[in-house]
């Protein structure tokens, strides 16, 4: 066995299970199992391939044909500028979600010593990565989740952050530490009736928890504007992903809690994502 027939009995399998980045997974997953970067792979085809390194890349292969996302199998994920520990049971960092990160770097670009609240901290990449760009910022992270407190600590602590960050297992609802110049959430928005149709990676392997914004996808913004409207300093600023449909209600909400809307972000595929706004009073 040599790793190009390794390659291809792993694209046979993804392609029942129908993966259609099967190329891509096929290279990733067998670079994991030996320890070699992908151009090795791609340049040592011929090379033979330990009896051992076979059975381990086809059990993740076999996970993957069954819709297992690629950042669970690898247990990392790029966000932002940097590489984060990603663990079953927290969601997976998206791309959108660093529009995040740019709106609070050119919102803070010459703000100084800001204190940060990042509610539905998950794996604590987009309170960690505003803090590796801001190194005089402080912040804390909160989840209710005591498996996304424990990894976040984890990522902090790769990152040197662990001495200008704390996460907090704590309901929002329950928080009341401090004030804070920025608060910044990804709340989940799906609405429960649309679960059903996510594609299986997410719907059969994220928690749920993360993703089920209730009846009508709003539920985790009304606890997290009403929180923030009482930890946020006055001219403070929120910064929110939102599902595409949810601008109208959302932009209410905000007006009702008094904060002033600064702008609606696009997407990549052109649809609203992220809401920035301002505690006026």
């Amino acid at each position: 066995m040599n790793i190009e027939n390794a390659l291809n009995k792993g694209k046979k399998i993804l392609k029942k299970g129908d993966i259609k980045s099967l190329n891509l997974d096929t290279e990733i997953l067998l670079s994991k199992v030996i320890g070699k970067d992908r151009k090795f792979i791609i340049l040592n085809q011929d090379r033979a391939l330990k009896k051992l390194y076979f059975n381990n890349f086809i059990r993740l292969i076999k996970e993957r044909s069954n819709g297992k996302p690629i950042a669970y199998l690898l247990e990392r994920k790029s966000f932002w500028n940097y590489e984060f520990e990603i663990k079953e049971g927290t969601l997976i960092p998206r791309p959108d979600t660093e529009l995040l990160i740019e709106e609070v770097l050119k919102f803070t670009k010459n703000k100084n010593k800001l204190k940060v609240l990042d509610i539905g901290a998950g794996s604590g990449c987009i309170i960690l990565s505003i803090l590796e760009e801001k190194k005089d910022f402080h912040g804390i992270g909160i989840d209710i989740s005591k498996k996304s407190i424990d990894l976040s600590k984890r990522n902090a602590i790769h990152l040197n952050l662990n001495n200008r960050v704390k996460f907090i297992k704590s309901n929002v609802d329950n928080f009341n530490i401090g004030k804070y110049d920025l608060i910044i959430s990804n709340p989940p928005y799906i609405k429960r009736s649309n679960l059903k149709y996510l594609n299986k990676d997410v719907a059969n392997f994220e928690p749920r928890l993360a993703l089920d914004g209730g009846i009508d996808g709003l539920s985790g913004f009304r606890k997290v504007i009403g929180k923030s409207s009482e930890l946020i300093k006055i001219n403070g600023k929120l910064f929110l992903e939102i599902g595409f449909d949810q601008k109208k209600e959302i932009k209410k909400m905000l007006k009702s809690k008094g904060f002033y809307i600064n702008k609606v972000l696009k997407d990549y595929a052109g649809k609203d994502r992220c809401i920035v706004s301002t505690k006026k009073n």
